[in-house]
This record gives structure tokens, sequence and C-alpha cells, in this order.
């Protein structure tokens, strides 16, 4: 409840700040969703909209009609029915003439209007002159034949129409966008003869369903031929619910090598499509085109060449690319938010949109027909007195002659009505000829008809709903035309990756025991021999391509991927990684892979525990990585081993007490993450005691040896040696000779 004004001693009234500001607020914001931004269902147009086409038909400026300087419409509208700007009046006139805005021009445009590639350089209404439309008669034509209601204008010197007889559905044809206080419109233009056979259906089968009404209306139709690649059950969720997005993309077509985009997406300029190529080509983002052309004259208003760099290009993976990177493939808001029948702001479905328009049309139509009736009524009336007169045309004459007030007497003497005796009385002599009866009683029988038909379909709304069938099919057999914006679902658009687009050139990436990254070209280059940062020496290195993903494992058991194209030069001594990875605390890097994608590695603990993991399974987009080894208490993880061949190959597994055990690498899993099965027995308290642990594993291919590193001594095991080593995974093991059971290292061969 609000606050009571009072009134001072002046008789101003006085309302708190509060109640004030939030009338007046409310006050402009439902006079911007009203009188402003959304349109009305019943004509599909905004006030602004509505006054011009009103303005326009008062000054004669139909489709047959000379055309008028564009100012002197503004002017009539400013002047008459809409006190605001004059560029707001002229640019939502401007919009109304644009074919490639409006997909049935309401305003025909001579001069300039505009280009699809710059819709605001249309020049200024001094030079531009405007007429109707012959589709502008859908709105305009039964406007003065009773259907509308009136309202004074702005100063109250004049009246102009609450609202147009449109005979289509125009909201839906020509869609609509607006922005209002706290809501917005985004309506879709569609085909005529699509909602028009809708209506038909609807008018015929009033309980029929969105899903029916779509079989008829499969979705909407823009003014540019752009596909609509949305999937069906999109659209008809958006028609069922009155809100969504839906995409259009651009079609293109195959000259002798050359891609040719020939239709662009609704307000889309083919001259920003070329900057955003041309922008990719400079940044080396598109190296499979070689030129870019824009051949667009007025034979071919949109004629844009992709020159692919030979013929091995993959098109559709190039035209992907480029549907997702550019305006070649746009999303487009729906929001089917209107006003209604009532006068209030809604968001309605397909249903509801049509059937409350095909009720104002009914309505509509009933008062064009009640209005037509009062006329032949009253028609006859007339004739019904002048017969009366002609047949005592003597009569007549000697009272006009010889009587002071003539119109009484005759009313009295023929017991005519106000109405007759005046028209008689206004009767030329010329009218009094002897042929004069037969066209009195021609007129009454076919005004008796006319009457007869109007009243028959007034009182039938089986009849009613004929006469507004005939009238949507005749306007959609004038005004109609194909579908410009095919349906087609098209899978979604994909972006190539920034590695695919770089040449795939080989390069080593090296690892530094403090974490420092760097790259060389080639893989001719010995890391060992690069220099290095004081305190700090080779640690690992991956030979690789520069378009694959490096992986870097942490003692953690977490693991990493950058791409290789973006590292460093070896030029220089690297940078650190933790300057693009964040590693957890006191956590070090401790090898990088790279090498091809479908290899599998050996990812162990010096626990005794490790799985199988392809290396494609390692990439990790997050700076934090991802948790790949899980680690028992107090265990290290253990340089990865490459594994070429998991079906022939063997596993050496060695502790620190010298215990060796071979046995075949495909008994391991293959897993994404976790701890792994056990490689080798270790007792449990000397494992948790850290007494014994796995001191190095080396995979040994079929046939292969193995030699042991012992300190300063080597010892190398033949294939046949390893024989007396072999044992089923999990087991103890063998002791290895005296003088090696201290085993730092596992080289196979």
């Amino acid at each position: 409840m609000s606050a009571p004004s009072s009134f001072n001693h002046e008789g101003l009234e006085r309302l708190p700040l509060r109640v004030f500001t939030e009338k007046a607020y409310l006050n402009y914001s439902m006079y911007v969703i009203l009188d402003r931004a959304l349109p009305h269902l019943g004509d599909g147009l905004k006030p602004v909209q509505r006054r011009i086409l009103y303005a326009m038909s008062e000054l004669g400026l139909s489709a047959a009609a000379k055309f008028k300087k564009s100012a002197r419409t503004v002017g009539d509208v400013l002047g008459k029915f809409h006190p605001h700007g004059d560029s707001a009046c002229y640019e939502a006139m401007v919009l109304m003439a644009q074919s490639f805005s409006y997909r049935y021009p309401l305003i025909d445009g001579q001069g300039n209007w505009g280009s699809p590639d710059d819709p605001k350089s249309f020049a200024a209404m001094r030079y531009t002159e405007a007429r109707l439309t012959p589709y502008a008669s859908v709105l305009l034509a039964e406007a003065a034949q009773g259907t509308v209601d009136w309202q004074p204008n702005f100063d109250g010197t004049l009246e102009e129409p609450v609202l147009l007889p449109a005979r289509l559905p125009n909201l839906l044809l020509n869609g609509a966008a607006g922005i209002a206080v706290g809501m917005a419109t985004d309506i879709p233009s569609h085909n005529l003869r699509e909602v028009a056979r809708a209506c038909i259906h609807l008018l015929e089968h009033p309980e029929a369903s969105v899903a029916d009404l779509c079989r008829f209306v499969p979705g909407p139709d823009f003014p540019t031929a752009g596909e609509i690649v949305t999937p069906p059950e999109e659209l008809r969720r958006i028609y069922e619910t009155g809100g969504g997005s839906l995409r259009q993309r651009a079609r293109y077509e195959l000259e002798q090598g050359d891609i040719v985009v020939t239709a662009l997406p609704y307000q889309v300029s083919g001259n920003r499509i070329m900057e955003q190529i041309a922008g990719q080509m400079n940044a080396k983002k598109l190296p499979m085109i070689e030129d870019l052309r824009d051949e667009s004259d007025h034979e071919n208003p949109t004629r844009l060449v992709i020159v692919p760099r030979s013929n091995r290009v993959d098109v559709e993976r190039l035209m992907s690319h480029l549907f997702a990177t550019t305006d070649l493939e746009r999303s487009y808001r729906v929001n089917m938010n209107l006003i209604g029948l009532d006068g209030r702001p809604r968001v309605m479905n397909l249903a509801e949109i049509l059937g409350d328009w095909l009720r104002f049309r009914q309505a509509t139509v009933r008062r064009r027909l009640q209005h037509r009736l009062d006329k032949v009524l009253e028609r006859l009336h007339l004739l019904e007195g002048l017969l009366i007169a002609f047949l005592n045309i003597d009569e007549v004459i000697r009272i006009i002659r010889t009587e002071d007030e003539p119109k009484p007497v005759l009313m009295a003497r023929f017991g005519l009505t106000d109405a007759q005796a005046e028209y008689v009385l206004n009767t030329r002599l010329r009218q009094l000829a002897r042929l004069e009866e037969i066209k009195i009683r021609a007129e009454q029988d076919e005004l008796s008809a006319e009457r007869a038909q109007l009243e028959e379909t007034l009182g039938s709304s089986a009849a009613l709903n004929r006469l507004i069938r005939g009238e949507l099919e005749a306007d959609a057999e004038r005004f109609g035309d194909a579908r410009r914006s095919p349906l087609i679902a098209r899978a979604a658009a994909a972006a190539i990756d920034d590695t695919e687009l770089a040449p795939a050139e080989p390069v080593t990436v090296v690892l530094s025991e403090k974490g420092w990254i760097r790259a060389a070209k080639g893989h001719d280059i010995d890391p060992g021999g690069l220099s290095y940062r004081a305190g700090d020496r080779f640690l690992d290195a991956a030979r690789l391509r520069s378009s694959q993903q490096v992986v870097f494992l942490d003692s953690t058991g977490r693991s990493y991927s950058l791409p290789a194209s973006g590292l460093p030069s070896a030029r220089g001594q690297g940078e650190p990684l933790t300057g693009r990875l964040d590693p957890p605390p006191g956590a070090h890097f401790i090898a990088v892979l790279g090498e091809e994608t479908a290899r599998r590695l050996l990812l162990a603990s010096d626990a005794g525990y490790g799985f199988l993991v392809a290396l494609e399974t390692l990439y990790a987009k997050p700076k934090a990585g991802k948790a790949v080894l899980t680690l028992p208490t107090g265990a290290k993880v253990l340089p990865p081993q490459p594994v070429a061949d998991p079906t022939n190959a063997r596993l050496a597994v060695a502790t620190n007490t010298g215990h060796l055990l071979v046995f075949p690498i495909e008994e391991l899993p293959e897993l994404p993450r976790g701890k792994g099965n056990k490689l080798i027995a270790i007792p449990t308290a000397r494992a948790a005691t850290r007494e014994e642990y796995v001191a190095a594993i080396a995979v040994v291919p079929a046939g292969g040896s193995l030699t042991l590193h012992a300190g300063k001594r080597t010892f190398t095991l033949k294939a046949a040696d390893l024989e007396l080593y072999l044992g089923e995974r999990g087991r103890r093991g063998r002791k290895l000779p005296r003088g090696f059971q201290r085993v730092d290292g596992l080289v196979a061969d």
C-alpha cells in the first residue's frame, strides 16, 4: 500500500520520493513496452511503423502512385502522429524498405536505401523517395471499412487507428526485434504461404497442436538464402515454448576447385566475412587457403571466392572451421514476446499466436461485414424512399413548389423518414428520367441479394470461416513466394585445432632437472650438449612433431600437456614450466613424453605397482594437470617406459636388494589412471620402511637382451639368460649374481 499523499497550502501534491520515483519508472517502463518496443499480435507492428504506414496511405502513396520524398512522409508522421526524433522515424521507415531486412517489405524505396554490407549506409531522407508496396495493402486495405478503433493523436486534433486490419499474420511474416525495460522480443520472419496454410489448418482444426502446425511451418524463412541448420526437433521446441535459438549457415558450391559462397546468413556483411578470413590468413591460422576474392556484383549480390592451396585440402573440414570461427554461421535468439489481444505483453507459442490472430481476424471480418451491411441497409432505405417519390413524382413536385417547408409535408404525405425525405429533396432533376425506375429497382435487387449474403455470413461461423479461408488463399497466391532459407540439418561446426594448423616440423623438446623447457628444430639434436643454467643439467627429451602435444609427468603422478609449437626456442635456455603449468607444491617434473599418440607407456612406482596407458590419455588441458598414477605412501614415480609392441615384449623389474623378475608385459592391464597392478613382490614390512623398493625397470623387446648397471660395473643378460628370471607377474623373482645386487639401472637392447 502506497503512502498517502498530502497537499500544501498552494494546492501542490506532496509525495514521498520513493513513491514518486517508483510510479514514474513504472509508467515509463509500461510506455516503452506498450508504445515503443513490442509489436502487437494483430498487425505485427510497433506504433512508429503503424503511424508511418497510415501517414503514407493518407498521403495517397499507394503502390500505383508516384514516389514522394521520404522527408514528406517523415514530416507528416512527426507532425501528425509521432512527435519523436526524425532520425529514429526515418530509420524505422528505411528498415521496412530493405528487402534484405524485411522478408516482405512494406515500403517501395527509390534511391539509396542501404546495402547488405552496410544497412545504415542509406541516403538522407531529403534524397530518397518512397511509396507503399503492394503487400502493404494487406494491412491498410480495410482500414476505412469500419474494422478498426480510432484514437486521438497526441494533440487531439486528428484521429489515428489503434491497430491496422491485417489480412495476414504480419507478425510472423516479417518478424520483429526490440528491447524494452525488463523484456525484449526477437521474432524471426516466416514464409507467407506456409503460415497461410497453417492458419487454414487451424481454422478447420481449432484443437491442432504445435506439432501439427509445424508440418506447415517447419521453421523461419529469413530474407537471405542461407541454410537453417538447426535440427527439426529443436525448431519444434522453439515453437512450443516461444523461445530458444537457431543457427543459419552460408551456402557454398565448388567451381573448378574454388569455394564460392553464394548466400550469407541474415544480417551478415560480406565485407565482415572477408575481414575475418583475411585476419586468420595474416595470423598464419589458415595455411590451406591461398587466395580470397570478393566477386559480388549486381548480377551476383553474394559471391565470395575462397581458393584452397591445393586439391588435397579437405574442403568440408575447412568450411566447418570457417563456420565455427567466422560469421559464415550465425546463431539467432528467438523470443516470441508480444502484446496480445488483451493488451498485455507475454511470450506465446506458435499455436497461441496463430489462434489469437485468427480470433482477431474473425472479429475484423465481422466488423467489416457489419459495416458493409449497415451501408447496404442505409442505401436500401434511401432507395425505398426515392422509389416512392418517383412513383408519385407529380405530387412530389407540387409539394416542393408550393410548400415553404416541403420536408415535413413529404414525410406526412408518403410516410417517409427524415433521411428519406432529405435524400428526395437533394435528388437532381436529371435523376427523374423515365428509365430511373428500372435502375432503382435493379439496384434494390442487387443490394437485397448482398444483404442476404451478408446476413447469412454474419449468422454462421462456418460461413465466416469459409470467407476468411478464401481471402487467406487469395492473398497467399498473390503475395506468396517460395522459401528462401532451406531447412537442412547439419552437424555442428568445429574449429580446426591450432596444432592441426601449425606445420608438422620435427622438433626435440628438452627438459632440465630444474624444470626448464625448450624446443629445438630437428631430431638430430644432442640434448646433453646444450648449455644449461648454473646448477642445472639435462634430464629428459622427447622427439616429436611441432603439431603434436607434449606430455609432462611430475613426481606426484600428475600429467600435463602443452602444444609443441608454443614452446620457447632452444637458442636460449628456455623458460620454467611452472610459468605455464601449475603443479602441486613441492612437486618437480621427472619426464617429457611425445612420439606417436598410438604408442603405449608403462607407468610405475618404486613400490612395485604399474600399468599401461596410452599417451593420448595423458593429455590434460588445465594448467593443474590431472592425476594419473596413484602413489602408495612414501613411493616415488619411476621414469615412464615406452612400449612399442605389448604382445611380444617383456618387462624386467629389479629391486635395490638384487631381485630380478621378468614377465610378459601383456599381463599388465591398460588403465586411464590408478595405482596399477603388482609388478614384483616386496615384503610389506620392508616396503613400509623403504628398505626395499624397485630400483629400475625396462621393457625388453622379443629376442632382446638386458644390460644391468651397478655403479661402474655392467653386466649383460642375453635372451637365453633372461629365461632364468622369467616368472609370473607379482612374484619375488630371483637373486642377481654377486656384485650386481645393487642395481641402479636397466637398459634393454
